[in-house]
Order: structure tokens, then C-alpha cells, then sequence
């Protein structure tokens, strides 16, 4: 017999599903202004000497501004995480704010891929990205463990 769910619940459930909308607006915004920043390359890596001046500039311009998104989201998603975590919800009810948020998460990680493989041949090393991109998956695992649960992961159940 399943418990009646809270009002609490239903309203973070509904303020999730709201905010991650948003969010992917934000992304979705972001994909489209990179996408057309590097319209000019036929292939990936590119060579930045085949490129103009002014399309690579705006070509960093759009890599920069999604790469400053990506570290943003990565980090409220983290707190986000957390907050479900701690929040006094029952584990069904915080099983399915993680399957929002994970659903979420995939779309996402789709995007910000975006920042490794549409690249210029000569990219230096960055090592905030790459502490982003290893927090992203941190945050995104610990939300698919949360909706499979253990027996799931371990092919049970």
C-alpha cells in the first residue's frame, strides 16, 4: 500500500519540472549560438588557420559562453543533488525527482559534449573544464544510482 503523496513533494516535483525547463531554454540558446559559431568547419578537430579571424572570435565567443554555462549548471545541479538528498521525502518521491533531474541531465550532457568534440586542433588544456566535466558525471551518476538503486545496478530487482 503506497502513501498519499505530500504536499511538499507535489510542489518541489512541480518547481523541478518548472526550473529544469527553463534550463533547457538556457541550453538549448547556447547549443544554437555555438552551432552557428562553427558552421564554418566541415569536420572536427579544425584547423584554426583554415578559419578567419573573425568567425574563430566568434567561434571562441560561443565555446567560452557555453563552457561558462556548463560550469554553471554543473554546479547548481551538484547543490540540487543534495538538497534532494537531505530533504526529509520519501524514497519513492525523491526516486522520481531524481528521474526529472537525470532525464535533465542526459539532454544536457549531450550539449556540453559539444565543448570536447567541436574543437580546433591546437585546444590548450583545461583543467576547470575538465574538473567540471568530472563533477557533471559525478552528479550524474549519483542520480542514476538513485533511480535504479543498488538492485538495479547489481542486475537484480
Amino acid at each position: 500500500m503506497t502513501e498519499p503523496t505530500s504536499t511538499a513533494f507535489e510542489r518541489a516535483r512541480a518547481g523541478l519540472w518548472a526550473s529544469l525547463q527553463k534550463h533547457l531554454a538556457l541550453i538549448y540558446q547556447a547549443e544554437a549560438a555555438f552551432a552557428k559559431s562553427v558552421a564554418f568547419a566541415d569536420s572536427f578537430p579544425f584547423s584554426p588557420a583554415a578559419v578567419e579571424a573573425e568567425p574563430l572570435a566568434e567561434y571562441a565567443r560561443q565555446r567560452q559562453a557555453l563552457r561558462d554555462l556548463f560550469t554553471d549548471e554543473t554546479a547548481q545541479l551538484d547543490t540540487l543533488t543534495k538538497a534532494i538528498r537531505t530533504k526529509g521525502y520519501a524514497e519513492e518521491e525523491k526516486k522520481q525527482l531524481y528521474l526529472l533531474l537525470l532525464g535533465y541531465l542526459d539532454i544536457a550532457a549531450t550539449v556540453f559534449e559539444r565543448l570536447t568534440t567541436q574543437v580546433p586542433r591546437q585546444l590548450p588544456k583545461d583543467e576547470e573544464l575538465e574538473a567540471t566535466q568530472a563533477r557533471f558525471e559525478r552528479v550524474r551518476n549519483f542520480a542514476r544510482l538513485h533511480v535504479k538503486g543498488i538492485a538495479g545496478l547489481l542486475g537484480g530487482a
